[in-house]
C-alpha cells in the first residue's frame, strides 16, 4: 500500500509522541511493525558479527592477562592505543539438583539446617498447574500470584488484532 510523502518512516518514530504513533492508521502500524522487525533482524546480525571480530581481536590478550592473574574467568582491563578494553567473561556454575537434593537430605538427616548452606525454592509449572484436578489446585491457590507482562499489540495483514505477550 502507498502511504502518503509524509508518513514518518522508523528513523522518525522514534523522536514521535507515543500518542501520535498511536494515532497512525492501521495499515501504516503494520508497515511500520515490519520495518522495525526487520531493522531489529539487522541490528542483531550487525552485532554478532561485529562482537565476533572484537574477540577475533582482543580474546587471546584477554585470555593472556586471565591467566597472568591467576583466573579463569572476570573481567580484565587493558590498554590498546587510546582505550581501555574491557573484557568480561562471565562464569557459569551448574548444579546437579538430584545430587543436590541428596546432599540436604544427608544435612537433614545430621540434624542440621541446610538453608545455611544452599537456597531452596520450588516451582510449578503453569501447563501443570491448569491440568490439577480443582481440589490440588485449590490447596496451592494461597501461594499462587500471576503477575502479567507488558502485552504488544501487533496489526497483521488480515486486519486482525495479534495479542503477543
Amino acid at each position: 500500500m502507498l502511504f502518503p510523502d509524509n508518513t514518518p518512516d522508523i528513523n522518525e518514530v522514534i523522536n514521535l509522541p507515543v500518542g501520535e504513533i498511536a494515532l497512525l492508521p492501521v495499515d501504516l502500524l503494520a508497515a511500520l511493525q515490519g520495518e522495525i522487525d526487520e531493522a531489529a533482524k539487522q541490528m542483531k546480525a550487525i552485532t554478532t558479527r561485529f562482537n565476533a571480530a572484537l574477540e577475533v581481536r582482543f580474546a587471546a590478550r584477554a585470555a593472556e592477562d586471565r591467566s597472568a592473574s591467576g583466573k579463569a574467568t572476570g573481567t580484565v582491563r587493558f590498554e590498546e592505543g587510546d582505550f581501555t578494553i574491557v573484557a568480561d567473561l562471565p562464569k557459569r556454575v551448574d548444579w546437579d539438583q538430584n545430587r543436590l537434593a541428596a546432599m540436604v537430605e544427608r544435612i537433614r538427616a545430621a540434624g542440621d539446617d541446610p538453608a545455611e548452606y544452599v537456597e531452596i525454592s520450588f516451582k510449578v509449572p503453569e501447563r501443570n498447574y491448569v491440568a490439577w484436578p480443582d481440589a490440588i489446585r485449590q490447596c496451592f491457590e494461597p501461594a499462587r500470584t500471576v503477575r502479567t507482562h507488558l502485552g504488544t499489540e501487533m496489526p497483521s495483514a488480515g486486519g486482525d488484532i495479534l495479542k503477543a505477550t
